[in-house]
C-alpha cells in the first residue's frame, strides 16, 4: 500500500474480502470489527505484563487466532488465502488446557466477582466482555453464507472463559483481593 487511506470509506461503506460493497453497519463489518476490537483490548493487556511473563505468549497466540477469526469474517463463504488458517479443534483444546492449568492455580469461586483489579485484569476483563460481544455479533450472520458449523462460535465461547480466569490470575499474583458482586452489609 502506498498510502494507508483510500478514502473508499468517506461515504459509510467498505468491501468484504469477496469484493462485495456493504455499509459498515453491516452485520458482517459488525461481526470481524468487533473481533478487532477484541484483539486490541489483548494487546491492551499484553502491555502491562512484562515480556517474559507466561500469559504474554498465550496472549500473543489468541491474538493471532484473532486475525485469522477475523479474516474468516470478513471473506465469508471463501477459504482465506495467504495461508492465513483457520480456528481448529485443537485450538479450542488449547484453550482448555490453558484455562484448567490457570483454574488449578486459583482459590474457587463461591461468589460472583466485580470486574477489575490490577490494569493486567481490568483489560482481560474488558477484553472478555468484548468477546461476548462478538460472540453474539457472529451469531447474528447468515449461517447459509458462513460455516458457522465450524469452530468458530466454541472458540469465542472458550475464549471469553480463558481471559475470565487469565484476569483473575493476574490478580492473585499480584495480591490483588477480588471483590464480590455481593454487596456487604455495610459499607
Amino acid at each position: 500500500m502506498d498510502k494507508i487511506y483510500t478514502k473508499q470509506g468517506d461515504q459509510g461503506y467498505t468491501t468484504l474480502g469477496t469484493g462485495i460493497s456493504v455499509t459498515k453497519t453491516d452485520p458482517r463489518v459488525e461481526a470481524y470489527g468487533t473481533v478487532d476490537e477484541l484483539s486490541s483490548f489483548v494487546g491492551l493487556a499484553v502491555s502491562t505484563l512484562p515480556e517474559d511473563e507466561p500469559l504474554v505468549q498465550e496472549l500473543t497466540w489468541i491474538q493471532r487466532k484473532l486475525f485469522v477469526l477475523a479474516s474468516l469474517l470478513a471473506f465469508p463463504g471463501r477459504e482465506v488465502s495467504a495461508g492465513l488458517g483457520e480456528i481448529s479443534g485443537s485450538d479450542l483444546t488449547t484453550l482448555e488446557q490453558a484455562i484448567d492449568r490457570i483454574t488449578n492455580k486459583l482459590p474457587p469461586l463461591t461468589n460472583f466477582i466485580l470486574p477489575g483489579g490490577v490494569n493486567t485484569a481490568a483489560a482481560l476483563h474488558c477484553a472478555r466482555s468484548v468477546c461476548r460481544r462478538a460472540e453474539r455479533r457472529v451469531i447474528e450472520l447468515d449461517f447459509q453464507e458462513y460455516p458457522l458449523g465450524s469452530n468458530i462460535l466454541p472458540f469465542l465461547n472458550r475464549l471469553s472463559d480463558y481471559l475470565f480466569c487469565a484476569a483473575r490470575l493476574a490478580n492473585e499474583q499480584s495480591g490483588f483481593v477480588e471483590r464480590l458482586a455481593k454487596e456487604p452489609d455495610k459499607p
